[in-house]
């Protein structure tokens, strides 16, 4: 897979410091992208229909219209050198018009597969990896024919499911039935739930050259389908962690990928590793890299994108991430701020806020990152939950 024609000619140009770089998706992923872009003397335009979001707030400029919007690609086209995406659910056809003006990545073949749960998981099966058992579940036909073998298990929507949203867990073919027509009879995809042992994450960075660099591993804990911390190195044997550098590198160079993507696994309880899902952009879990790594996952992507060499991704120190959900801020229904002096007090403690003003239960807001000794990031950790009233993951 790889951009259009029109851009053979600079699939490897350079593009200096000054010029703009372009993204589509105005969310805090983006955000963290200007930032890191713009560090490095970059100018960047984010197109996102929103007239004011974490990402257009900090850009150079803020083109507010929707992702198939025309006029608006057109606008970011004639100003950027290379577009570049923050979520994998912006419409593959806008990367595909992108691509015939600009420098595109990844590509939108690329995004295309990671948006569809049912060719994700086929196209992963094909590099030889394995994928939870499953079936495609396309219409009311197809669930007569679900193997009682799936139950219990889990039905996810194809398309536009995240944080645990377009998912039901279901235990008999009676609530599979209710579970999909709640959901709209959209194609969906029946999932075995497995014996866990742990989820593990990796992000992998893949130049348009070929040349890659991987992460180290990370272990990520969830609360409410929502990711609450990553452990970061993972606590697992290092054959594990090998296994799943070398999953990551199938993955990107099967796809011919181009840019930051994360693949998540499942770690099952006799050892076996499965591949969950992969997101062809940075990652929640990957925010670690901002203060614990050489290069942030952000500052690689915009390194990739300008067609500038990759940075080194080793790990100063052990960190562990935490997630801050709009539950932070609202307390028996009533809003207030919380103690960042507290937080910050820590000497472990690298506070980063994504400019939302309004705090919603389940609502990324924010992270904190932990770093130094892992004994001590650990205690810092559990303090930091009893200082905002943040529960243990589940």
């Amino acid at each position: 897979m790889s951009t259009a024609s029109s851009n053979a000619s600079t699939s490897h140009q350079m593009i200096p410091p000054g010029q703009w770089l372009g993204l589509l998706g105005g969310g805090q992923l983006g955000r963290m992208f200007c930032m890191a872009a713009q560090s490095m003397g970059y100018k960047v335009a984010v197109l996102d229909p929103a007239q004011s979001c974490p990402a257009g707030d900090v850009a150079d400029r803020h083109i507010a219209a929707a992702y198939d919007d025309a006029q608006g690609l057109q606008t970011l086209a004639e100003l950027c050198h290379a577009v570049t995406t923050e979520f994998e659910n912006v419409p593959a056809q806008a990367l595909a018009y992108l691509a015939q003006h600009c420098i595109v990545n990844p590509a939108a073949e690329a995004v295309a597969v990671a948006q569809d749960r049912i060719r994700e998981k086929q196209f992963i099966a094909q590099l030889g990896l394995q994928v939870a058992p499953h079936a495609v579940i396309d219409s009311v036909a197809a669930l007569d024919a679900c193997s009682a073998e799936l139950f219990p298990g889990i039905l996810k929507v194809s398309r536009l499911g995240y944080d645990g949203k377009g998912q039901a867990r279901v235990s008999s073919l009676e609530q599979v039935r209710a579970a999909y027509t709640a959901m709209g009879e959209v194609p969906c995809v029946l999932e075995q739930m497995l014996p866990l042992e742990r989820e593990i994450s990796i992000v992998v960075a893949r130049a348009r050259d070929g040349l890659c660099a991987v992460y180290p591993v990370a272990q990520n804990t969830h609360r409410h389908g929502i990711l609450d911390t990553s452990v970061v190195p993972a606590h697992i044997p290092a054959a594990l962690a090998q296994q799943a550098r070398e999953a990551a590198l199938a993955l990107v160079n099967g796809l011919n990928y181009v840019g930051v993507l994360c693949v998540e696994f499942f770690v099952l309880q006799d050892g076996r590793l499965i591949v969950n899902e992969m997101a062809p952009r940075p990652h929640n879990s990957g925010h670690y890299t901002i203060d614990a790594c050489v290069t942030s996952q952000f500052e690689q992507q915009a390194r990739i994108l300008a067609g500038m060499p990759l940075g080194s991704v080793a790990q100063h120190a052990p960190a562990i991430m935490l997630n801050l959900l709009g539950d932070v801020w609202l307390h028996s229904g009533q809003y207030r701020e919380p103690n960042w002096a507290a937080v910050l007090a820590l000497p472990t403690a690298k506070l980063h806020l994504y400019g939302k003003t309004d705090a919603r239960i389940g609502r990324k807001m924010g992270h904190v990152t932990l770093i130094g000794d892992d004994a001590q990031i650990q205690r810092d950790v559990v303090h930091i939950r009893q200082l905002l009233n943040i529960p243990t993951a589940e």
